[in-house]
């Protein structure tokens, strides 16, 4: 279990916060939003506060937020190798693993492939381990809602790692079980994509049945009905299914749930954590004595890189000025995802005032990880460990919705279609008429093309991008046009193989295409 820990509003037991990711923060009441979960012993309904499974679900959960799974490697395989960012930091920062994650080829060896590779299936172990537990442990006694609710969660998280590999990797080995060995697990042979993509489907329906469409208000975090179709419906729009696709994400919109009231510039400060605009996110807590290891590095490793005050972080993931050329004319959302360096005529100013200084590595930083100076002054740690990562947000879903609509046809869905892309372009707009006007076009090419845009520029940063541009078949005239001439669709949209892997195998696992 995730959680956050807000004074004077919630009191968990000392083995909740134990096992809750070291759920402890400083963060104050100011943080008043809508939340989707959150928990305390008093009102968990097991005798003495604790859950049947709690420690094998609340391990799997916590996976998420290991340095393997949602850090540096993540970024740079997600959004570095995108048109979105450029690596930032200093040029020779990180190595060639970083350096051929931006420019392309990436090398079987290269160590940021095999930390996403170890990282997503250490989360998979740990949904394995659940899910055995769940059915065979003669010592834990629950009820049958209670089980299949605790396999749910466990199979979300397991589907979400299988279609991280899937996308990263292509053809990956299924381990659904517990091996008494790693030796064993290491000789499991790749399946297809296709195949990968029917486990996860299958895991994501069972989720659906078997997941709450909420949880009680002190339960933050936990995975929801609407978290699971929102990425089934991801699953099946990356597979062109685009009438399933459309149902899927139609379910999470019509849940009652999910809303576009939160705000765009409140979206991703620390307020704007777990609100309605929240399907999933990653949670994370610090305080002055919980650091890394009951938070998440994905904020510092993007952070700005300067020295005392401005010495916020790494400087990776730097908005790049193809990015920066795609936003519309006075479109709110482009200072509120790019964090510029001021020049020496120009004072540019972050969301809290704060002059940001000239000098500075690189002129652009991700303003979506900016922090709250005043809780990196109560916290006393300045690296952002207790931002929460946003997994699946809802203008995600809608836009999803859109594209999968029009890809339908016919004039009912492509109104629909247009409706659901106006809705996201209201909220961004925010009641200014002067800017982001409706798009009116009742012809599906064009309307296609608006909902790509849409895409890119609302979901900026957020790790989308380059999956995007793969499944639309654009990644090459995207990429080469870009700055990065050396990426080749025949290879580069999947990553090697780590070779690591192959040789842990005894050359079981074959190598990709091109590598």
């Amino acid at each position: 279990m995730l959680t956050k820990l807000f004074s004077n509003r919630f009191i968990f037991s000392s083995l909740a916060i134990a096992l809750l990711l070291g759920a402890s923060s400083c963060k104050k009441d100011f943080l008043d939003t809508n939340r989707q979960g959150g928990y305390d012993a008093d009102n968990y309904p097991y005798p003495g506060g604790s859950g049947p499974y709690d420690q094998y679900i609340f391990g799997a959960y916590n996976e998420l937020r290991s340095f393997n799974v949602h850090s540096q490697s993540f970024i740079t395989a997600t959004s570095i190798r995108s048109d979105d960012a450029d690596k930032g930091s200093t040029p020779a920062d990180g190595g060639a693993n970083a350096i051929d994650m931006d420019n392309f080829p990436v090398l079987p060896s290269n160590g940021f492939a095999n930390t996403l590779w170890v990282g997503y299936y250490g989360l998979i172990n740990k949904c394995n381990v659940t899910i055995k537990e769940v059915n065979t442990n003669p010592n834990i006694e629950a009820t049958t809602q209670i089980k299949n609710q605790t396999i749910a969660e466990a199979k979300f998280m397991r589907a979400y790692g299988y279609f991280m590999l899937v996308r990263l990797f292509g053809n990956v080995p299924k381990i659904d079980t517990v091996f008494a060995n790693t030796t064993s697990q290491n000789n499991v042979p790749q399946s297809t994509a296709a195949e990968i993509y029917g486990f996860i489907e299958s895991d994501l329906n069972f989720a659906a049945a078997n997941l709450p469409l909420s949880w009680d208000a002190k339960f933050v975090g936990r995975a929801t009905r609407g978290a699971a179709n929102g990425l089934l419906a991801k699953v099946y729009l990356t597979q062109g299914k685009w009438g399933m696709a459309m149902t899927t994400a139609a379910a999470v919109m019509s849940s009652g749930q999910y809303d576009l009231s939160t705000t765009y510039d409140k979206i991703f400060r620390e307020e704007g954590e777990n609100s309605k605009e929240s399907v999933f996110e990653v949670q994370a807590t610090a305080s002055a004595s919980i650091t890394t290891s009951n938070g998440v590095q994905y904020a510092q490793i993007q952070g700005i890189r300067g020295s005392g005050v401005w010495d916020l972080g790494w400087g990776w993931n730097s908005p790049s000025t193809y990015l920066e050329a795609a936003y519309e004319a006075n479109d709110p959302r482009k200072n509120r995802t790019i964090l510029y360096t001021s020049t020496a005529t120009t004072t540019y100013q972050t969301i809290y005032g704060e002059n940001i200084p000239v000098g500075l590595p690189n002129p652009r930083y991700n303003n979506k990880v900016y922090t709250n100076p005043s809780l990196r002054s109560s916290i006393g740690n300045r690296f952002g460990y207790w931002m929460n990562l946003r997994v699946l947000r809802y203008s995600d879903v809608v836009l999803m919705f859109a594209e999968a609509a029009n890809e339908v046809g016919g004039t009912d869905n492509i109104t629909a279609a247009r409706a659901a892309l106006n809705s996201v372009r209201a909220r961004a707009r925010n009641g200014n008429a002067a800017i982001l006007p409706d798009v009116t076009t009742t012809d599906q090419a064009e309307l296609r093309e608006a909902i790509r845009k849409e895409r890119r520029v609302e979901l900026a940063m957020e790790h989308e991008r380059f999956f995007d541009i793969v499944r639309w078949g654009i990644a090459q005239t995207v990429l080469n046009a870009s700055g990065k001439p050396n990426f080749s669709n025949s290879r580069d949209v999947l990553l090697p193989i780590p070779q690591t892997q192959i040789d842990l195998s005894a050359g079981v696992l074959k190598q990709n295409p091109g590598y």
